[in-house]
């Protein structure tokens, strides 16, 4: 799926307010944004509070990306909300500054590629998505394993550069 056209996609989701609303691809495309759609596989679990919150807690610099980070689980967003309101100390999530989505479905998850049917639950799968909506990065990991948000910030300020970037670049390096 890399390098053509990412699977659109609108969800319901729990808003960094905390209130009910949409998210949606063509939404982002339309304010010129990049997104990180990242899915785990469910809330209330242990691995999971340890991604969100480290996503959630680096906001800035993906804000300074003009980035937006969507996480995306086949939990509902009653229960999205019921975890973002526990505690961190009672493996909650405590406030969170992006959205988290609801795929009841299975829909989004599916033509991600990440749904397990089996279980109808997702794998930990990130996604980078360009402004024009080209799937530009994909890394799926077992749910056992968590992904490193410092990762996920240089693989999208090297897309950024729109240049050829070596192996181990990092911000701030020449591209060749």
């Amino acid at each position: 799926m890399v390098a053509k056209q990412a699977p659109r996609f609108e969800m319901d989701a729990v808003l960094p307010n905390k209130e009910f609303g949409k998210v949606s691809l063509e939404d982002n495309m339309k304010n010129d944004k990049w997104t990180v759609l990242y899915f785990y596989p469910m809330d209330f679990t242990f691995v999971c509070p340890t991604e969100i919150t480290s996503l959630s807690d680096r906001q800035d610099e993906f804000d300074d990306l003009d980035a937006e980070v969507i996480g995306v689980s086949t939990d509902t967003i009653h229960t999205h909300l019921a975890w973002i309101n526990t505690d961190r100390d009672d493996n909650g999530l405590g406030k969170l500054e992006h959205s988290l989505a609801a795929d009841t479905n299975h829909r989004v998850a599916r033509e991600y590629g990440v749904l397990l049917e089996d279980e109808g639950v997702a794998l930990r799968g990130l996604f980078i998505i360009s402004p024009e909506g080209e799937l530009m990065y994909s890394v799926v990991n077992h749910n056992n394993i968590g992904r490193d948000v410092d990762e996920t910030l240089r693989v999208l300020q090297a897309l950024q550069t729109g240049g050829l970037c070596p192996a181990n670049w990092k911000p701030g390096q020449a591209t060749l």
